[in-house]
């Protein structure tokens, strides 16, 4: 099976993951690459600008979003990598589902990291993750997405995530998981207020100083509105998109999952040129 690119590029800059959304309700993209033909179109755009892997997801996490039956979603998905494996058979596909039935049949049909929202808590996700043996992505998200905006609270937010993470690492650890394939993320939007964004954003070399590699995900997301209020369209967004990526690759982030590939790459690079020719 190939390898999925969980730790930064050699000049230091994140791997760039392309947001492959098969929904008809996404917050950014929803309706727009619902159909396998256009979902393929778009995965492959998003290579030929320069993406180094894809994150496809059939089932939005939006806030507020209802979710769909295990049938449905993996009708969305499993066509839909199948047809991108067909034509660019070398790449590596990320499969962004909470349900262990769903990423089964995904990694069984070339997908190749699980990128869970819910951190593995479904009952017997560990043990699939356990039997897949792909990287898996553990995500903090307070609640579920129909209610995780209702009044998100902490005590201390950092250290909270942190903790939560830790114990879902724990958790994947105690089945025999290999260590080495364990990625972390913060949730950025996942139950958070603008405050609380704002402060894991800051502190993300902290996740980073955890020892696992960590995705970072922010593209378009609403806290950019919050910070400027004519940013209300998500397709508005990108100047926030990218400062956010930036700063997630200088505090060591291994992976930033964007929907503008090919600004995002392009600013990744102009930065890193940068920091090694100061180095």
């Amino acid at each position: 099976m190939l390898a999925f690119p969980i730790r930064p590029h050699s000049d230091g800059r994140p791997q760039v993951m392309g947001i492959v959304n098969v929904t008809p309700d996404s917050f950014s993209d929803g309706g727009r690459h619902a159909s396998t033909q256009a979902a393929r179109d778009h995965g492959l755009a998003l290579l030929d600008a320069g993406a180094d892997c894809l994150d496809v997801g059939g089932e939005s996490t939006r806030p507020g979003a209802d979710p769909v039956s295990e049938s449905e979603e993996l009708d969305r998905v499993a066509p839909v990598i199948e047809a991108i494996l067909a034509e660019r058979p070398h790449t590596p596909i990320s499969i962004d589902t909470m349900k262990p039935s769903v990423a089964r049949a995904a990694v069984h049909a070339g997908a190749s990291l699980w990128n869970d929202v819910n951190a593995l808590r479904a009952d017997t996700a560990p043990e699939t993750a356990m039997e897949l043996g792909v990287p898996v992505c553990l995500m903090h998200m307070q609640g579920e997405p129909r209610t995780m905006q209702a009044a998100p609270h902490y005590d201390d937010v950092v250290n909270d995530v942190a903790r939560y993470l830790g114990q879902r690492a724990g958790v994947l650890l105690a089945t025999g998981f290999d260590r080495n394939l364990i990625v972390l993320d913060p949730g950025i939007g996942f139950g958070k207020t603008l405050e609380h964004n704002l402060q894991l954003m800051a502190s993300l070399e902290h996740f980073v100083s955890l020892g696992l590699p960590v995705l970072f995900g922010a593209s378009r997301k609403r806290f950019i509105q919050a910070i400027d209020d004519r940013a209300e369209d998500a397709m508005d967004r990108l100047g926030g998109s990218i400062a956010v990526a930036l700063h997630a690759a200088r505090a060591g982030c291994a992976i930033v999952r964007v929907h503008d590939v090919r600004e995002t790459v392009q600013a990744l690079k102009v930065q890193a040129a940068v920091l090694n020719a100061g180095a």
